[in-house]
């Protein structure tokens, strides 16, 4: 039984695993054209320059109530932002292409699937995010289910060096994950906007020293394009589930992006339908279920806070305003005062509490 008060965020989760889960098939088109690395800083930049489009469009043409309604990112918030880009968007990339020029690609793939897991580890270790058995197991058999997608009989594996680095680049990626959930309550299209920017940006400058050589103007406005709709886009609804739901539930959702991708080349491709395909889809669909139908409520205490993030006046908010606040929903500074209560709850904004 699912509780859709509560997971209804997880729809953000699951569209964002879509959209870059889509950009498999296409972007099989585009590697051929340019370097993966290079085609990496492009997807980077097209997700910058996308969402910062985006917000301008929206205050352009009278929208701008829906950019005051998301709170501002602040000071404090900068080493955070800071520690994602450095370890997403610039450690993690440097580290997986390192990884694939010394590693067979069927490797490559098995081990990236590693992330959702290595998610939920430095969520419960580094920063005491409550996570029940259910997401144990949903991670673990999401991971199963991935494995057997990307599964090569001739593969071997061992701790290579190519290996290590991939894995080094699924902790940076998982790290990004977590620091990034810290932030959420900003703007993600200004949180997206900026890591995609600046990640693309060095990215570009790097993939440059490796191979100065320029695509073609198509081959780059394919790849800009792509960034924007599965990079950027994706990365924004991430941001609000990250929001919702915690770094490790978001996580195991978004670990239905390889299936989805493989569905896409499926029906665009042309590839084959395996018996491979359908049984991992069908270990995805359970993951996804352990995780959808989590029941987690009981008796806790919200200590004083003072934040300021988009929201409503439900029963977390209820404190007095000045009167230029604007309407609901709306971003300002507020303080919650202390509060005792019980009922069913995810590790939200509001309910970081110990166990």
């Amino acid at each position: 039984m699912f509780d859709w008060s509560i997971q209804r965020y997880a729809v953000y989760a699951l569209a964002a695993a879509a959209l870059f889960g889509v950009s498999t098939p296409f972007a099989k088109v585009l590697v051929g054209t340019t370097s993966p690395w290079l085609l990496a800083a492009l997807l980077y930049l097209g997700s910058g320059i996308g969402l910062t489009l985006f917000r301008w469009a929206l205050r352009r043409f009278g929208c701008g109530s829906a950019v005051a309604a998301e709170a501002e990112l602040t000071r404090g918030d900068l080493p955070w932002l800071a520690g994602a880009i450095i370890a997403g968007g610039i450690a993690a990339p440097v580290l997986l292409m390192w990884g694939l020029s010394h590693s067979p690609a069927a490797n490559t793939a098995l081990l990236l699937n590693l992330e959702s897991l290595f998610t939920t580890l430095i969520a419960v270790v580094m920063f005491a995010e409550a996570v029940s058995a259910r997401i144990w197991w949903g991670a673990l058999l999401m991971f199963v289910a991935a494995a057997l997608l990307g599964l090569d009989p001739a593969l071997t594996l061992g701790l290579s060096p190519g290996a290590l680095a991939v894995l080094a680049a699924c902790g940076f990626w998982a790290l990004d994950n977590n620091l990034t959930r810290r932030i959420s309550n900003a703007d993600p299209v200004v949180i997206a906007a900026i890591k995609g920017l600046v990640a693309g940006g060095v990215n570009l400058a790097l993939a440059w020293q490796f191979d100065p050589s320029v695509p073609a103007l198509g081959a780059v406005a394919g790849a800009l394009a792509l960034g924007a709709v599965s990079y950027g886009a994706s990365l924004v609804l991430f941001i609000h589930a990250l929001r919702h739901l915690g770094a490790a539930r978001t996580a195991a959702h978004w670990s239905t992006a390889p299936f989805l991708g493989a569905g896409a080349s499926l029906l665009l491709l042309g590839e084959p339908l395996t018996g491979t395909f359908i049984l991992a889809s069908g270990l995805m669909l359970g993951a996804t279920w352990l995780v959808l139908s989590e029941q987690h409520e009981h008796e806790h205490t919200h200590e004083r806070l003072a934040h300021s993030h988009r929201h409503t006046h439900d029963a977390h908010h209820q404190h007095a305003h000045r009167g230029d606040e604007g309407p609901e929903p709306h971003s300002h500074h507020h303080e919650h005062e202390p509060m005792t209560h019980g009922h069913a709850h995810l590790p939200d904004l509001h309910h970081r509490h110990g166990h």
